[in-house]
C-alpha cells in the first residue's frame, strides 16, 4: 500500500479511519515508555551505579554540575533560597538566575526534583533522564501513528527504539536539559501535521512553546529537523499550491507565536550569552568518513566529540529495507530516502553544522544535533514496517549490517556492545520480523513476533547503555565522584551551622564536591559555574586571585582572609580531623555594604595580585617582597624573606605541578589553584618554595609571594565595619543597607557588577559605578540608604513579546469557537 494519500482536496485520508477507543490509543505510547526507560534503568542496575548501586552518587563531574542547580530549584520552591528566579545570591556573588534556569532547568521534568527531600535530589536528578527518554518514546509513538497507521505495539516498539538512539544513550543521559530535545523533535512533528491538517493552530503553537521551554541550541535543532519534515510531507501530500501555502503558513505563524510566548526566557538568554566571560572560539573539524560510520552501529561507543548516530538494530534494519519496500511508493522512499541522507551529510559540512548550532559550534561534543538523524531512521523504519517488508529484503538489510560493521572493525575506538549488537541483535530483530511476516497467514505467530521484538530492543538497549556509560566513565573528564553521601550531609550541616546570610557570607571551603557547591550546600561563597558567567565577573574576581577554570566561565574559592573581608565573609567550613567530617568557624567581617572616602593606591609592587586586593580593600596589610629564583626549570626553587609570624601566600597561575614549603606540599592547578596559604613565615624570616613542574617555558612572576600583617587587616575590617552599614537586608533580587548617619563618599556593595543593576542612594536614582569591578554608588549629602535592584536584561521586552503571543493566541482560539458554533 503506497505512503501518499489520494487524491483530494481535504487533509490527508489517514484521519478518515475510525479513531481508536480512549484507552486503546494509550497502549502503544505507554509500552514505549516502559520499554525505553525500563532499558536505561536496566542498564544502571546491571552496572551497579548510582542508585542501583555504591559505586557513586552521580555518574561523573560533570553530571554533578547539574544537581547543584535542581537543588537550588527545590530551596526556591521550597522557600529557603538566598534569592529567586531571576537571581540568586548563592555562587559567584551574586549572579543572574533566569538564564540559567532556562539553560540547565529547563526540561519539564526537572521540576521532579522539589517533589523529593531535598537530601535526595541527586535521585530525582537520575530519574529525569529514563522518564524523559519515556516520555520522547511515547510522543514518538504517537507520531508514527499520525504519519502512517499501524499496530499500537509496533509503533510503541519504534518509538522506544527512538528514545533509546545512541545521542540518548551516549551523549544526553547526564545532561539533563540536553534530554528535552529528545522529546522536542517528535512533539514538533505533531504540530506539523495538525498544520497539514490545518487545524489546531494554537495547539500547535502550544507544542513549539513547550519546546523552546528548554534547552535552546537542542529546541533550536528539533526545530530545523521539522522544517524538513514539513517540507517533506508536502512535497509527498497530494495538496494543492493553495493548500501547501496555507500549511506552511499555519506553520511558520505558530512557530513564531510558540517561540514569542517563551522570549522572557530566551531574550534574557541570549543576552546573557552576549555578556558572558568569552570562551577559545570554537571550530568544526569533521571526523574521517570511517569514524563518522561507524558511529551508525548499533551499541558503538567512539570517544570524545564524536557522532553517535545509532539507534537498536531492528530499527537499522527495517529503515534499510525501507528503499527495497515496494509496497512504499517510489516517490516517497526517494523523497524520505533524500531528506535523511541530506540531514546525515549537513552534519559533515562545517556551514551546515554551524546551522545546526545557531551558527556557532558549543563547547563539547559538536554532533549534538545526531538525534535528528535517529529520529528520520525511525520515521523511515516504520514507513517500512507498516508497509510489510519482505523477509529477502529485511535478510538483506541484515547482510549489508554485517558487513559493515566488518569492513569498520579497525576503526580507532571500534569495539564494546557493537559485534554481540549487531550479531545478536542483529539475528533476533531478523527472526522477529520474519515471523510478522508468516504471521500473515498464520496469526498464532504474531504474539510470538511481538514478545521478540520487544525483548530484543529492550536487551540490546540495555546492553548499548551499560556499555556507553562504562566506557564514559574511563574518559578524562567524567570522573567518578568520590566523596560519600555522608560526608556531604555533614557538609551541608556544617554549612547550616555558621549561616549568617545577610549578616555576612558563608564560604562552603574546599575541596569542593562539584563546581557549584554553594548552590549546593546554601553558602554564598565565589564557587559558581554556568555558561553564562557574565564577564563582569570574571573581570572582578581573576585579578584578585580566585581560581578558574573553562575559560572563566567555572570560579573556584581561596582561603585567603583578605579576599574574605573584601567580599563580607565571616564564615568558612573546612574538613574535620576525622575522615568525612567537617568543621564550620566564624570570624569578623564588614557588612556586604562598606562606605569608602575615596580611591585608595597600594603601595606594593603594582600589577601583583596583592596590590590589587589591597586597592578594593582600601588600606595595605601586605608586604609583598622581592624572590630570588633558582633551580631548574622542573624543579624551580624560590627564597624571600617576610616578618616572622605575618601569614604567607603563594599565587602562580602559570604553573602546573607541585609546591613545598614548610614541610608541605600542596598541588598547583595553574589558573585552578588561586592564592595558596603557605602558613606562617618561621623566626627566621626566610620563606623556601620549591616548584615541581611540567609546564614548559614558566615561572612563578615577579611577585608570587605576600605576607599579610594580621593586625593589620584587623584594624581594616573593624574600620570598614565602623563606617559600613548598620543594618542590610537582602531580598530575592534586591539589597538595601542603612548606612551612619553623616555617610560620606561612595557605597560599596560586595557583589560584581553584572549587567542588571538598578541602584538609588538617599531615595533618588543613582547609576551603579564599578568599583574594581564591584558595585558601587556614590552617596549624595545626607544619604543614609541606599539600595539596589536586578532586573535581567531582555526581560521586559520579553514580556511584551509573549503578551503579544498570548493576545494572538487567545484571538485565534475565539475566533475558532464563534466558527464552530456558527457551524453547529
Amino acid at each position: 500500500m503506497a505512503v501518499e494519500p489520494a487524491k483530494r482536496s481535504s487533509p490527508p485520508p489517514d484521519q478518515d479511519r475510525p479513531a481508536p477507543r480512549r484507552a486503546a490509543r494509550l497502549y502503544g505510547p505507554l509500552l514505549a515508555f516502559l520499554l525505553a526507560s525500563g532499558a536505561f534503568c536496566a542498564s544502571w542496575i546491571a552496572r551497579g551505579t548510582f542508585p542501583f548501586g555504591d559505586t557513586g552518587r552521580a555518574v561523573n563531574d560533570q553530571a554533578n554540575q547539574y544537581v547543584p542547580f535542581h537543588r537550588a530549584l527545590w530551596d526556591l520552591v521550597h522557600g529557603q533560597a538566598a534569592g529567586d528566579v531571576l537571581f540568586t545570591w548563592r555562587g559567584g556573588f551574586g549572579q543572574q538566575f533566569l538564564s540559567d534556569y532556562h539553560t540547565y532547568l529547563g526540561n519539564p521534568f526537572s521540576w521532579l526534583a522539589v517533589l523529593v527531600p531535598r537530601a535526595h535530589v541527586d535521585l530525582a536528578v537520575f530519574a529525569i533522564t529514563p522518564v524523559t527518554m519515556g516520555a520522547a518514546a511515547a510522543v514518538m509513538c504517537v507520531y508514527l501513528g499520525k504519519l502512517h497507521p499501524g499496530p499500537w505495539w509496533q509503533r510503541g516498539v519504534l518509538g522506544a527504539v527512538y528514545g533509546l538512539c545512541g545521542w540518548a544513550l551516549s551523549d544526553a543521559s547526564y545532561i539533563p536539559m540536553w534530554m528535552w530535545g529528545l522529546v522536542a523533535l517528535p512533539l514538533l512533528g505533531i504540530g506539523v501535521e495538525w498544520c497539514l491538517e490545518q487545524r489546531r493552530w494554537p495547539g500547535v503553537a502550544l507544542l513549539v512553546a513547550l519546546a523552546w521551554a528548554g534547552n535552546f541550541y537542542t529546541a533550536m535543532m528539533a526545530t530545523m529537523a521539522a522544517c524538513v519534515l514539513l517540507a517533506v510531507r508536502l512535497i509527498l501530500l497530494d495538496m494543492t499550491g493553495p493548500q501547501r501555502l496555507r500549511a506552511a503558513w499555519r506553520a511558520g505563524t505558530a512557530a513564531a507565536t510558540g517561540i514569542l510566548l517563551t522570549l522572557p526566557l530566551l531574550l534574557p538568554s541570549f543576552l546573557s550569552s552576549g555578556a558572558a566571560q568569552p570562551t577559545k572560539a570554537a571550530s568544526f573539524d569533521p571526523v574521517r568518513i570511517e569514524v563518522f560510520l561507524t558511529g551508525m552501529l548499533p551499541g558503538t561507543y567512539l570517544w570524545g566529540g564524536r557522532p553517535r548516530l545509532y539507534v537498536a538494530s531492528l530499527g537499522l534494519i527495517l529503515a534499510g529495507s525501507f528503499l527495497f519496500n515496494a509496497a512504499v511508493a517510489r516517490k516517497t522512499r526517494l523523497v524520505w530516502a533524500a531528506a535523511t541522507l541530506l540531514v546525515l551529510l549537513s552534519f559533515q559540512f562545517p556551514p551546515t553544522q554551524y546551522a545546526w548550532h545557531g551558527l556557532a559550534v558549543p563547547n563539547g561534543n559538536p554532533y549534538r544535533e545526531a538525534f535528528v538523524f535517529s529520529g528520520m531512521l525511525v520515521v523511515i523504519a516504520w514507513l517500512s514496517l507498516a508497509n510489510r517488508p519482505r523477509p529477502l529484503h529485511l535478510a538483506l538489510t541484515a547482510a549489508l549490517l554485517v558487513a559493515a560493521t566488518f569492513v569498520l572493525r579497525h576503526t580507532n575506538d571500534f569495539g564494546g556492545a557493537t559485534w554481540p549488537a549487531v550479531l545478536g541483535g542483529g539475528a533476533a530483530s531478523l527472526l522477529a520480523l520474519v515471523l510478522l511476516a508468516l504471521g500473515e497467514k498464520r496469526r498464532a505467530l504474531v504474539p510470538a513476533a511481538a514478545v521478540l521484538m520487544v525483548c530484543v530492543v529492550f536487551a540490546e538497549s540495555t546492553a548499548a547503555a551499560a556499555n556507553a556509560d562504562a566506557r564514559r566513565s574511563r574518559e578524562r573528564w567524567a570522573k567518578p565522584i568520590a566523596t560519600s553521601s555522608q560526608s556531604i550531609t555533614r557538609h551541608f550541616e556544617a554549612v547550616r551551622s555558621v549561616d549568617g546570610w545577610p549578616a555576612h557570607r558563608t564560604d562552603s571551603g574546599s575541596p569542593q564536591t562539584s563546581y557549584n557547591d554553594a548552590l549546593a550546600l546554601r553558602a554564598e561563597g565565589p564557587q559558581y559555574y554556568s555558561s553564562y558567567l557574565p564577564e563582569a565577573t570574571f573581570r572582578a574576581l581573576e585579578p584578585l586571585g580566585y581560581g578558574y577554570k573553562n575559560d572563566g566561565r567555572t570560579f573556584f574559592g581561596a582561603d585567603n582572609p583578605v579576599l574574605d573581608a573584601i567580599f563580607s565573609i565571616g564564615a568558612r567550613v573546612r574538613p574535620g580531623s576525622a575522615p568525612d567530617t567537617w568543621t564550620g568557624s566564624k570570624f569578623p567581617a564588614p557588612p556586604l555594604v562598606t562606605v569608602r572616602s575615596g580611591p585608595y593606591a597600594s603601595p606594593n609592587p603594582a600589577g601583583s595580585v596583592y596590590a590589587h586586593q589591597e586597592d578594593v580593600l582600601g588600606a595595605t596589610v601586605y608586604q609583598v617582597p622581592p624572590v630570588t629564583r633558582g633551580g631548574s626549570a622542573e624543579e624551580q626553587t624560590y627564597a624571600a624573606r617576610c616578618a616572622p609570624g605575618s601569614a604567607a601566600f603563594w599565587y602562580s597561575p602559570a604553573l602546573y605541578g607541585t609546591l613545598a614549603s614548610g614541610g608541605t606540599e600542596r598541588p598547583l592547578e595553574d589558573r585552578m589553584a588561586g592564592v595558596l596559604p603557605l602558613g606562617e613565615v618561621p623566626a627566621s624570616g626566610v620563606l623556601d618554595v620549591t616548584v615541581r613542574t611540567r609546564t614548559q617555558n614558566a615561572t612563578a612572576g615577579e611577585h608570587p609571594v605576600g605576607c599579610l600583617d594580621r593586625a593589620a587587616l584587623d584594624r581594616a575590617v573593624g574600620r570598614l565595619t565602623a563606617t559600613g552599614a548598620t543594618d542590610v537586608a537582602a531580598g530575592g533580587h534586591t539589597i538595601g543597607a542603612t548606612l551612619p548617619k553623616g555617610s560620606a563618599g561612595t557605597a560599596v556593595f560586595a557583589m560584581t557588577d553584572v549587567p542588571g543593576w538598578q541602584c538609588t542612594a538617599g531615595g533618588k536614582t543613582a547609576a551603579p559605578v564599578p568599583f574594581h569591578g564591584l558595585v558601587s554608588v556614590p552617596l549624595p549629602p545626607g544619604a543614609d540608604r541606599v539600595s539596589c535592584s536586578f532586573t535581567p536584561k531582555g526581560l521586559a521586552p520579553g514580556l511584551a513579546g509573549a503578551a503579544l503571543s498570548l493576545l494572538a493566541l487567545a484571538s485565534a482560539t475565539v475566533a475558532s469557537l464563534r466558527r464552530r458554533r456558527v457551524r453547529t
